[in-house]
């Protein structure tokens, strides 16, 4: 009975301290989860809007910032081609946040959790009426406190509907865009 019991014991020991699977790495696509948004929708020919888009970065990782701390890391970058009706400004990125990780001695200027950018873009007055589709190419580099991950680039898709009456116009997505 004893010796049954030794054998129990060692078992239990075995399976608890037997090293269990190391965390799943994430694919670098599944790190920051892009969503557009548009200031107006419709929007009236001849007018201005502006598309956000917001970036919910995974919990325990980053991605550096537009404005870079260092010249070897790779900087957070929005770019489009836009349709033919539409004209686009400059994209406007957010001021990152110093942060200090175990891996560098100097702080890091990145992005974590939410991260907005901004596209101002002005409907033409000869833009035909109907759904616009804006196309673009987020490049970014996540990293973790022990891992970066390769960089990607993520397609993103803002649409936009043009109509020709200003009065149809509408305000949207008022917690994005709390001046129009």
């Amino acid at each position: 009975m004893l010796h049954h019991g030794f054998k129990l014991f060692c078992a239990i020991v075995f399976v608890v301290l037997w090293p269990h699977e190391p965390p799943q790495v994430p694919n670098a696509r599944e790190v920051v989860a892009p969503t557009a948004y548009t200031s107006f929708d419709p929007v009236a020919r001849g007018k201005s809007f502006q598309v956000a888009v917001v970036l919910k970065i995974r919990p325990g990782f980053h991605i550096n910032a537009r404005e870079k701390s260092e010249e070897y890391l790779i900087a957070t970058d929005l770019k489009t081609n836009v349709p033919a009706g539409l004209q686009a400004g400059e994209v406007a990125y957010p001021k990152g946040e110093l942060h200090t990780f175990t891996f560098t001695k100097k702080p890091l200027n990145v992005y974590q959790d939410t991260a907005i950018l901004r596209l101002p873009l002005t409907v033409l007055p000869t833009a035909g009426a109907g759904e616009y589709h804006i196309p673009f190419k987020l490049r970014y580099q996540a990293c973790s406190t022990e891992i970066c991950l390769p960089p990607v680039t993520l397609d993103i898709d803002a649409k936009v509907n043009v109509v020709a009456s200003p009065s149809a116009a509408k305000p949207a997505h008022a917690e994005l865009f709390p001046k129009h």
